[in-house]
């Protein structure tokens, strides 16, 4: 991308702040050359693989979203936040990829449909399910998912093409009721046993980690904590059911 390579040679040439304009100018000609492309070819008709740089401030973008929805910044959930991003990307580029967010992006508005967008294009259906469940994680790391924090996180998933049932399944692994087994497998309480099981093999298949082998460590932790869910859920439904 042209605002990487903008931004290491302003930072090499006048050091950060240098980094931090050739950055900014980078991203107006990537956004240049998007629409170029868009206009020629049509919408959505190229896809392309999103940087792991991009990817990494994006995700940051999207976490930071969360975590201000209720009006409230706990440190409990910022500290979640940093704490992945070191599992996933290692201290000095996830310390990078901070002080490029608190440089760059948080000082303006931050727009969910257009990150959304962005990533929406390059991105597998699976790493974007894997989105979803960080930004619970995230809102969950106080103890608490606030509404507020639900319904930003639904808008963003909204963004994002994630079907409802998707959604509802990844929500109810953070909402414990007395039909979250079901919901997790994305089926009605009413099912037969054999539907129970038909749902519980295509789950696995939608939810195995081996789907994320191409993310770092943390993303791929990720998948492993839904997959279990999965399970657990499975087994909960056979317990009751005597299956």
């Amino acid at each position: 991308m042209i605002r990487w390579i903008l931004a290491f040679l302003g930072f090499v040439i006048f050091r950060f702040p240098g980094g931090v304009i050739g950055y900014l100018i980078g991203y107006y000609l990537d956004q240049m050359q998007i629409t170029t492309t868009r206009s020629g070819s049509g919408i959505g008709t190229q896809r392309s693989s999103v940087s792991p740089a991009d990817f990494e401030l994006n995700l940051l973008s999207l976490a930071s979203l969360v975590i201000k929805a209720d009006g409230k910044v706990s440190q409990k959930e910022l500290d979640y936040v940093r704490m992945y991003f070191v599992q996933a990307y290692g201290k000095d580029r996830a310390n990078a990829t901070f002080r490029m967010f608190n440089e760059v992006i948080k000082k303006r508005e931050v727009n969910a449909q257009n990150i959304c967008n962005y990533l929406r294009q390059r991105t597998r259906y699976e790493a974007r399910l894997q989105i979803i469940h960080f930004l619970f994680s995230v809102a969950d790391a106080d103890g608490y998912v606030s509404p507020l924090e639900v319904d930003k996180i639904r808008s963003i998933a909204n963004y994002l093409s994630i079907r409802l049932a998707d959604f509802e399944s990844i929500k109810a692994m953070f909402f414990k009721s007395a039909d979250s087994a079901y919901t997790i497998l994305e089926i009605e309480k009413s099912a037969t046993d054999n539907e129970v099981k038909a749902a519980y093999r295509s789950m696995v298949k939608k939810y195995h980690p081996d789907k994320l082998q191409h993310m770092d460590e943390a993303h791929q932790k990720g998948a492993e904590a839904k997959f279990r869910k999965v399970q657990e859920a499975y087994e909960q439904i056979q317990k009751e059911r005597g299956m």
